[in-house]
């Protein structure tokens, strides 16, 4: 499909934009890092949620912000939002002030000290506990030492951002079908991914040597749905669904459309550009996220009917039938 602008920056007709790894992997390379300082700020000032809900990002119609910092004895509430249309970090504190630090033009390190100096500004005091990239190839590397990332391309950003946001309303529809617990649709700033988890009420025991975050995160038997703009590894954006724990003899199941497929690591993958140059973008990405989590909700024994809720209706009366992907 030819794209066509519809609008101020880089926005498209196309309902899944192409981006190429290559293209934009110095500014993914920097914006990764910007995410995971503003990400340790949440961590700081964040009240606690299950599964780590309280630092991970929601989308918006101009980037993705934290949710409200701060607590109601240890204020100012606050948020940090990335505006990928004024190409700015934006930090609002709820005694009307704000803050502003620009995305181009600057280093990692010259970032960081910039939004550390910002949310000084706006009235919040806080220590990041380990300022330096989580899981990262330059893990030991302080923020405020890292010259070496500093490319920003507001062009690229704002297309990988528009990816993201049509990715994440179709994981809002996917989300919509469970009528379970439910995890919001939030961006992971150490894994730099997108997803939503759905859980059973049945509790792991992950061993007390495992670290911290996993064990917070992997608490409960989950299937998750997810997408992932890749790295040196898998360099492509890529859509993706698990189950934790994988029940025995998933993999062997057929899974849905023909291009996705199993990989050594325990998810299914399906490849962006095959979703976004399918007859059916939506469609197919649905396709997929249903399929792996009918298959993984019966081998471990969810009762998937009852947890169903089409069109995120529970309403006895509006209620239509069981899908026909869950019989």
């Amino acid at each position: 499909m030819a794209e066509t602008s519809v609008g101020p920056g880089t926005a498209t007709a196309e309902v899944l934009p192409s981006l190429p790894y290559e293209a934009w992997r110095p500014t993914k390379e920097t914006l990764h890092r910007y995410s995971q300082i503003i990400g340790k700020v949440a961590l700081a000032k964040g009240i606690r949620r299950n599964h780590w809900w309280h630092m991970t990002y929601r989308l918006t119609a101009r980037g993705w912000t934290t949710v409200p910092l701060g607590s109601a004895t240890d204020g100012p509430v606050f948020t940090c939002e990335f505006d990928f249309f004024d190409h700015v970090l934006r930090i609002a504190a709820d005694r009307g002030i704000e803050a502003e630090v620009p995305l181009g033009g600057q280093s990692v390190a010259s970032f960081y000290t910039e939004s550390m100096r910002a949310l000084r500004d706006v009235g919040v005091d806080l220590t990041i506990a380990q300022p330096q990239p989580y899981k990262l190839p330059d893990h030991k590397r302080p923020f405020d030492q890292d010259e070496e990332h500093h490319h920003y391309d507001p062009e690229a950003a704002q297309r990988a951002f528009r990816v993201l946001s049509q990715v994440g309303r179709i994981l809002e529809e996917h989300s919509a079908g469970y009528s379970g617990k439910t995890s919001p649709v939030q961006f992971f700033w150490h894994s730099f991914d997108l997803a939503v988890q759905r859980f059973s009420d049945r509790r792991l025991s992950p061993p007390a040597t495992l670290e911290a975050p996993t064990r917070e995160s992997y608490s409960r038997e989950q299937i998750s749905a997810g997408f992932w703009y890749g790295d040196d590894t898998v360099p492509a954006p890529t859509f993706y669904s698990y189950a934790h724990p994988e029940p025995a003899g998933l993999h062997e199941l057929p899974i849905r459309p023909d291009a996705a497929h199993w990989v050594e690591a325990g998810s299914a993958y399906y490849a962006y550009d095959d979703a976004r140059t399918s007859a059916d973008p939506v469609g197919s990405t649905l396709e997929f996220f249903r399929s792996v989590y009918a298959n993984s909700a019966k081998l471990a024994g969810w009762d998937a009917p009852a947890l169903a809720c089409p069109g995120g209706i529970t309403d006895p009366v509006l209620a239509g039938p069981t899908p026909e992907w869950l019989e």
